[in-house]
């Protein structure tokens, strides 16, 4: 692997700067220059972006829904409803003259609308669905035309003229176009409101954490170069694909994260550097010889987590796959290039503004720094088997809640209770009977008879979970029926449903479409690529960590702890998300399921994050390793230098996601709760206990590999430190 810099020259004297440092340090000034023009442009190219992302793509696009949907829009219009307005008449019946006059007025009106067809309602065809139980609530029912941001332009257009009171009616405004867009909305809100909440508290963590006002802005600034970068590459990106909303939240939070995570290690590094009598330049070589390559090793395998999610077909997961991969390259661009040209400029300054006093901490005296985790190391690896069968026991019970999971499709309970398009919804799903459009569609298509339809919708209706089918409506050689299944739209019943009428017998080609027929098939494409997803990241992550260690273990064990670091995540979205538990405190409510896509997704963020604490960690230990062959000691040194250093990115990074998390919409407060649950499990458990126990457990074995391995590690591998020669092995201290 190409190395971050090159190896210092022999001799006495402080190495001279070698060519990753020459390049990065040769003129500072034009690099922040060059550094702040692009990112004035990347302002420009970025702004707006929310205005162009999607609100879906939880389907999968080749799936056999997907296609008889596409082809119901196309044929059939009307058959697909995407907008629906509840007319309430107060005390009165839906029936009454007077409110079905205002109410067919209402559709007429809406007919005529741009971008709008398919207008239906109770009044015009007296479907007992389009009624409610009680007779004061009925619906119209419209089709709007276009693109999810056409529709969404659309609806902004024609809503504030129906929604309200018309005479004697009160209307409010829902259907999936309006749930999508009230969502859509309400992200770019909570985004705001989030970033406002995460600056100022991360800015105040970062104080205490370097004490120094100056190094504190570094990270921050950092942070913000490559949150504004991604933005315009996400912009760049809709021009030919589709991207999601919510991978937004992502960029915020792993933009701050990893920017602060790789600045604050840059940063000690070099602050630690300056302490022992280096020039600035020279620390500036030695932090982008070890920190740096840190760094860069750090940022791939994150990526490498990251692109895992271009394996699947849903372009709610590429998108992530798409904004992650870009903030962590971003990320870890800046802080290889524009951090040393900033610490050159800075030079001792970077130790300027000390605050720690006007918030009550007094600077740790030189040479105490972490000998609280080297206390803490000595402990654990002292009652080693102890430590490793305690805390793999509390992470497994932690996730235990997980095994009971149930998967489902995201609906309008996403929102606030009391957003309209909500409001809606809950009023169709407790007061209509059948819940409109949430049954099974069957586009068939081939010539045939109404002897053979018939026949068709008599096998359809003999099914057990059926209550109702309706139609055919044919147009040329085309035809759709509707089925109304028993119980809730996607529940295990309907889900089964999907499968009996795709194996069932006709006379032309059928293929279901419908709320459970995309979880069916959205459930179906997830497991057939998980697995190679699965292999793609257990297997670049072996290889990289190799490259980083050289053991044959090691990297076995980062792929088996990082996987039980996140148990604890899994167990309390369950537990708490689709099971309800804590509802009322947060603030949202439970569909009773977790959307497919969302622990996808959450594995792959959380996973790379725990790998960017691994290698920091494994790092250390490594360099240190190398330095004496004494394997207790390089653990003990490991946990010493970096358990702080951690723990405080661990605290930061999570603060971000807590931010992230107090978003009204449910999958992002799942999104950002849980991955902060996990970050901070991973590096005050996981790192701090689990890691330094069994690696006091494999002992000296733990840098184990064979000869060919090892010659394959000294060609190609990255290491952290200079290249010296290899140190004798010592017997391992007592502990």
């Amino acid at each position: 692997m190409t190395e971050v810099n090159e190896a210092p020259p022999a001799g006495d004297g402080p190495p001279r700067p070698g060519g990753w440092t020459r390049f990065v340090t040769a003129r500072p000034r034009l690099s922040l220059l060059v550094a702040l023009v692009l990112t004035a442009l990347a302002v420009l190219a970025g702004s707006g972006v929310a205005d162009h992302l999607g609100s879906g793509g939880w389907e999968d696009p080749a799936a056999e829904s997907t296609y008889a949907t596409k082809a119901l829009e196309r044929e059939f219009p009307d058959s697909q409803p995407n907008l629906l307005l509840l007319v309430d008449s107060g005390r009165a019946s839906v029936d009454d003259p007077a409110v079905a006059a205002e109410a067919r007025g209402l559709a007429e009106r809406l007919a005529t609308e741009q971008g709008v067809t398919g207008v239906g309602s109770y009044w015009r065809t007296k479907s007992p669905g389009l009624r409610a139980k009680d007779g004061h609530e009925a619906l119209i029912a419209a089709r709007i035309t276009g693109d999810e941001n056409a529709m969404g332009r659309t609806l902004d257009r024609i809503a504030p003229h129906y929604r309200g009171t018309h005479g004697t009616v009160q209307v409010k405004v829902g259907g999936i176009v309006a749930v999508r867009h009230e969502m859509q909305t309400i992200i770019k809100e909570d985004l705001t409101r989030a970033e406002m909440i995460a600056l100022p508290i991360t800015l105040v963590l970062l104080v205490m954490v370097f004490g120094s006002a100056i190094a504190a802005l570094l990270p921050l600034g950092i942070g913000i170069v490559a949150i504004l970068g991604t933005n315009a590459v996400l912009r760049g990106l809709t021009s030919f694909t589709d991207v999601s909303v919510f991978a937004l939240n992502l960029t915020t939070a792993l933009g701050l994260g990893l920017a602060i995570d790789y600045a604050l290690f840059i940063v000690r590094r070099y602050r630690e550097e300056l302490s022992t009598g280096a020039d600035p330049l020279t620390a500036v070589g030695t932090t982008l010889r070890t920190a740096g390559r840190t760094v860069l090793f750090s940022a791939l395998t994150v990526a490498v987590s990251l692109a895992a999610m271009m394996v699947f077909p849903q372009y709610f997961l590429r998108s992530f796959a798409y904004a992650g991969i870009a903030v962590v390259l971003l990320a870890a661009a800046a802080a290889l290039i524009l951090l040393p040209a900033a610490l050159i400029l800075l030079g001792h300054r970077v130790n300027s503004l000390d605050l720690r006093r006007l918030l009550g901490r007094e600077p740790k005296p030189s040479g105490t720094e972490g000998t609280a985790w080297a206390r803490t190391a000595t402990l654990v690896m002292r009652r080693a088997p102890l430590f490793a069968l305690g805390t793999t026991a509390l992470l497994v019970l932690l996730g235990l809640p997980f095994t009971g999971v149930k998967f489902g499709t995201a609906d309008d309970r996403q929102l606030p209770s009391g957003a309209e398009s909500h409001v809606v919804q809950q009023h169709i799903r407790d007061g209509f009977p059948g819940s409109p459009g949430g049954g099974l569609e069957i586009l068939a298509e081939g010539r045939a008879t109404e002897t053979q339809y018939a026949a068709y919708k008599q096998r359809v209706a003999a099914l057990p979970e059926v209550v109702r089918v309706d139609g055919p409506l044919v147009r040329g050689d085309t035809a759709y029926f509707t089925v109304q299944p028993e119980g809730e739209t996607v529940d295990s019943a309907a889900q089964r449903l999907v499968g009996d009428l795709r194996s069932l017998k006709a006379p032309f080609d059928t293929k279901v479409t419908g709320t459970a027929a995309v979880l069916v098939d959205s459930k179906h494409a997830i497991g057939e690529r998980l697995p190679w997803a699965g292999a793609f990241i257990a297997i670049v992550t072996l290889l990289l960590v190799f490259l980083l260690t050289g053991s044959v273990l090691i990297p076995l064990q980062a792929v088996v702890l990082n996987a039980l670091s996140l148990t604890a995540m899994f167990g309390a979205v369950v537990w708490v998300f689709q099971d309800g538990h804590l509802s009322g405190a947060l603030g949202f409510t439970s569909p009773g399921s977790i959307e497919t896509t969302l622990p996808v997704l959450m594995f792959c963020v959380a996973f790379g994050l725990s790998m960017d604490y691994g290698v920091f960690l494994l790092s250390r230990i490594k360099e240190e390793y190398d330095r004496t062959g004494d394997h207790n000691e390089a653990v003990r040194h490991g946990l010493q230098r970096t358990g702080g250093l951690i723990t405080a990115a661990a605290v930061i990074l999570a603060v971000v996601m807590v931010a992230i998390g107090t978003s009204r919409v449910t999958n992002t407060k799942m999104l950002g709760l849980g991955i902060a649950l996990a970050v901070l499990m991973d590096a005050m458990v996981v790192r701090s206990l689990l890691v330094p126990a069994i690696m006091r457990l494999t002992g000296r074995a733990t840098w184990w590999a064979p000869a060919p391995l090892r010659r394959f590690h000294q060609r190609f591998g990255l290491s952290e430190g200079e290249t010296v020669a290899p140190a004798q092995e010592k017997e391992p201290a007592p502990v």
